[in-house]
């Protein structure tokens, strides 16, 4: 069930809706500052993607991230984009990102409330087809201040436990989100109340409410699961996926962000099985799967690791 404005003229901005929303819940205007950084590093990496192609951004880097995959150019760059916007956002103490091993002491946010934790671009080796990418984000409270030496090798037992504030479950989320960079450039996130998206206006360069209080369908026209891996799968999900033949289309972008916000709009089911060859499965939990359970539960979703 979406509710979009009619008028254009009256459809609320991001900085409008997070002002209103501030007055509303004064207890998290640390949490809504933090969302206004990420959203203009969603800018900037929107232009960015835009020109990937034009200048030459769109090709592999010559490293491997800690994922044990090759990084594209994209990648790195969007990745430190994110990590400036949150640095100088003065909320985040800690910050962790799928292209990097270890978390990020934010120094310059001493006694900030939150962690972050996100996969820069998913989805970047479409980008060369121009096809759908984003970025997934999601915001943890810091239990414990953070006073992390440089000598990683030495640090005592509260700092290890800082660290580890960037290891938190899923249930502890307070926020999460992401941003598609496709035809259009979409910010759609949760402050724990509810699912809301906004569509970049490429004429002012503001976020607008274009999907307000997103309720997945309770049926939905479609299955989203990658059916060249089929024959890795356990037998039970192979045979749940023959039983949506002829009942469900298949549609399949292969990037998360871009399957996950259409099932969310259209209703339907997204899946990455486990195979013989990822057992515990491909998406990262913290920085990808996470995330976008707290959003399809937020929406009225629902969301399982196969077990349960």
């Amino acid at each position: 069930r979406l509710r979009a404005t009619a008028e254009p003229m009256t459809t609320p901005t991001l900085t409008r809706w997070l002002l209103d929303h501030t007055r509303q819940n004064p207890s998290q205007e640390d949490l809504e500052a933090l969302l206004s950084s990420i959203a203009m590093g969603c800018k900037t990496i929107s232009g960015i993607v835009q020109r990937a192609g034009v200048d030459g951004l769109d090709g592999a880097a010559d490293t491997i991230n800690v994922q044990d995959e090759q990084q594209k150019q994209l990648d790195i760059i969007a990745n430190e984009v994110l990590k400036d916007a949150l640095r100088y956002t003065g909320k985040v103490g800690l910050a962790a990102s799928e292209e990097e091993a270890d978390p990020m002491l934010v120094e310059e946010a001493f006694g900030s409330k939150y962690v972050a934790v996100f996969d820069p671009l998913d989805g970047s080796s479409n980008v060369q087809a121009a096809v759908a990418t984003g970025t997934i984000f999601g915001i943890f409270k810091q239990n414990v201040e953070c006073l992390v030496d440089d000598d990683d090798e030495n640090m005592d037992d509260d700092q290890t436990r800082c660290l580890l504030n960037a290891l938190q479950p899923g249930r502890s989320l307070v926020a999460a989100g992401y941003c598609m960079y496709s035809s259009s450039t979409v910010l759609v996130f949760s402050l724990g109340d509810g699912v809301h998206g906004f569509t970049l206006d490429p004429r002012s360069q503001e976020f607008v409410l274009s999907h307000d209080d997103v309720r997945i369908p309770e049926r939905g026209p479609y299955y989203s699961f990658n059916e060249g891996n089929a024959k890795e799968w356990d037998a039970h999900v192979r045979g749940y996926l023959d039983s949506l033949q002829g009942v469900k289309g298949s549609r399949y972008v292969g990037s998360m962000v871009a399957d996950v916000h259409r099932t969310l709009l259209y209703g339907g089911i997204y899946g990455y099985p486990a195979d013989t060859k990822n057992k515990n499965g491909k998406l990262r939990l913290l920085y990808e799967a996470a995330p976008m359970s707290f959003l399809v539960e937020q929406a009225g979703g629902r969301c399982s690791d196969g077990r349960r």
